[in-house]
């Protein structure tokens, strides 16, 4: 399948209306958007005219900016989030704002899954994540913390792109755990996010041809992945992780509670449990946390990002999957991010590729160490070439 970037940009004649129509067709049901209002670009640019969409933690003016919650119901933006105005600069048109779930945390967006609108989309990116998978837009901008691009994006059978922590500006984003806190990518297709990234401004070197891959894990759809990408000439060694890789998830979590409270704590303080049950127990979860124990949380993860350095010089890239299983049914989760958490805290880039499943779609989560984004999209494209051989 090409995706939708590369068809819009080979013929870019009509694609605002394209997207319209789509949304008039499918949001109905599958509800990923909070307003659609197109906003022009700013100037002429590589991505002259290519519709996108922004989650609703992003800053932008004139539009619609409630954080997913009915707190804010009505709120407009007053300023474009930096990411917003660098891409409207380079001539994208921002269509509109995608749901989010309420405060980007595990409360849920009213969202449905549009491979099966009886399950999950994911979160908390899921509007970003549904609208890409129903072809609602080109691409469209998430957020994640712990797993809010990769899961959503595995769930929807997109391709989802965290990457390294900083390399995408998050001024203008409404914070959680500024520690963890990293705006991310979606498309249709890794080959989509290839190009994104190369018309965003940015190096994409040759693929990595050597991938770990975590032994745990090779079962399923995500054994008969890897075969095949054995079979298409790509060196993939069972792999160990540092001592003290366990640790890193119970890091990530306690951070991102600690962190989380205290940038909700006035909300909290203000209405209660109308911020979102679950993000009211995680501020009182959260504040609960000694600073002295936070404090050891973020020198693990410093200390680890240490450890596995020399792994990702031996293996470009490692291999897991993007999610426990596939998009759980109901609407009253957004699914675990056990999967993504840890690489978050790491700090490196990661990347979700859809699988080649019957069914509901799984991913397959690519991860590379700190700076590695382009080898990692580029990876990430040949891997999905690879798979539909």
């Amino acid at each position: 399948m090409r995706g939708l970037l590369r068809q819009f940009l080979d013929n870019p004649e009509g694609l605002l209306e394209v997207c319209r129509a789509r949304i008039r067709e499918r949001d109905p049901e599958i509800r990923a958007w909070v307003e659609v209002s197109p906003q022009p670009p700013l100037g002429p640019g590589p991505l002259d005219g290519i519709p996108f969409g922004a989650k609703d933690i992003f800053e932008t003016r004139g539009l619609a900016t409630e954080y997913g919650s009915p707190l804010y119901a009505g709120r407009k933006g007053d300023t474009d989030a930096a990411l917003v105005t660098d891409l409207r600069r380079r001539g994208a048109l921002l269509l509109g704002k995608t749901q989010t779930t309420a405060f980007a945390y595990f409360d849920p967006a009213p969202t449905r899954n549009p491979r099966d609108p009886r399950h999950t989309p994911g979160g908390s990116s899921s509007g970003s994540a549904a609208a890409v998978a129903c072809g609602m837009v080109a691409f469209a901008l998430g957020s994640q913390t712990q797993g809010s691009v990769i899961r959503p994006a595995a769930f929807c059978g997109v391709v989802g792109f965290k990457p390294t922590f900083g390399k995408l500006s998050t001024e203008g984003v409404l914070p959680f755990a500024p520690s963890l806190d990293t705006a991310g990518l979606f498309t249709q297709t890794a080959d989509d996010m290839r190009l994104l990234w190369e018309l965003m401004g940015h190096d994409l070197p040759a693929p990595a041809r050597r991938a770990g891959v975590l032994r745990q894990y090779l079962e399923g759809p995500f054994a008969a992945a890897v075969q095949r990408l054995r079979a298409a000439g790509f060196l993939i060694p069972e792999i160990d992780l540092p001592t003290g890789f366990e640790t890193i998830l119970p890091a990530v979590r306690r951070i991102n509670d600690y962190e989380g409270a205290r940038t909700h704590r006035a909300r909290f303080e203000q209405h209660g449990q109308r911020i979102g049950r679950k993000l009211a127990e995680l501020v009182e979860r959260g504040l609960a946390i000694p600073e002295a124990a936070y404090r050891a949380d973020l020198e693990t993860l410093a200390a680890m990002r240490e450890r596995m350095a020399p792994v990702y010089r031996e293996h470009a890239v490692i291999l897991t999957p993007a999610a426990p299983g596939m998009a759980p049914l109901g609407l009253d989760s957004t699914g675990d991010p056990k999967m993504n958490a840890p690489w978050t805290g790491l700090h490196g880039p990661a990347i979700t590729v859809p699988l080649p499943v019957d069914g509901l779609p799984l991913g397959l989560q690519i991860t590379a160490g700190r700076g590695a984004d382009g080898i990692l999209v580029a990876t990430a494209g040949a891997i999905e070439e690879a798979l539909k051989t």
